[in-house]
């Protein structure tokens, strides 16, 4: 019977070797820096993620190890118009291949198309699921319509005769040209 893989100390090879399949159902709390990023965190707010894991050219001397990962949740996080809760779905499929070492991964990642990541014995696959969900977060998440009126200027009265008192930044141009003629 084979050894049940870990996701917290994932043997890439073995897992790769095995075709091995993890799944999950995790609590958005157990991710720190996600959990971070967003407006609210409960108990309820689940990141759902699978991982497979393939060997190619297993033949071959240096054959390549594979793990595919996909990775859905629902977030809180603040809209950027009306800064109220916006529920935003996050849904996330990459392939990832595994080389060698650090050197070789950095020297390669560039002109992969897929990311390129360093083999490990002990690999933190949740370590990863969170990374790539930070990576999909919106970097302005907004409601398609917002429901709260969106203020668009100040509240402050000053702000208000501060603005009649502005004048346009072409109007002295204009003043400039008319006095010439």
């Amino acid at each position: 019977m084979p050894k049940e893989f870990d996701p917290r100390r994932l043997d890439v090879r073995r897992f790769a070797e095995e075709a091995g399949t993890l799944a999950g159902v995790t609590p958005a709390l157990s991710f720190p820096r996600l959990a971070s990023e967003l407006e609210t965190v409960s108990a309820s707010n689940e990141v759902r993620w699978t991982a497979t894991g393939e060997l190619r050219n297993p033949e071959h001397v240096h054959p390549e190890m594979w793990l595919y990962l996909e990775a859905e949740a629902t977030f809180a996080l603040t809209c950027q118009r009306c800064l109220q809760p916006v529920d935003v779905e996050v849904m996330l499929e990459r392939p990832f291949r595994f080389v060698a070492d650090e050197a070789t991964a950095a020297a390669e990642d560039d002109e992969a198309e897929e990311e390129v990541l360093a083999l490990s014995r002990e690999f933190d696959l949740l370590e990863l699921v969170e990374d790539e969900l930070i990576m999909d977060l919106p970097v302005a998440p907004m409601h398609e319509t917002c429901p709260v009126p969106v203020r668009m200027s100040s509240a402050d009265p000053a702000y208000h005769l501060a603005e009649a008192e502005r004048q346009h930044p072409f109007a002295v141009l204009g003043k400039l040209k008319a006095g010439k003629s």
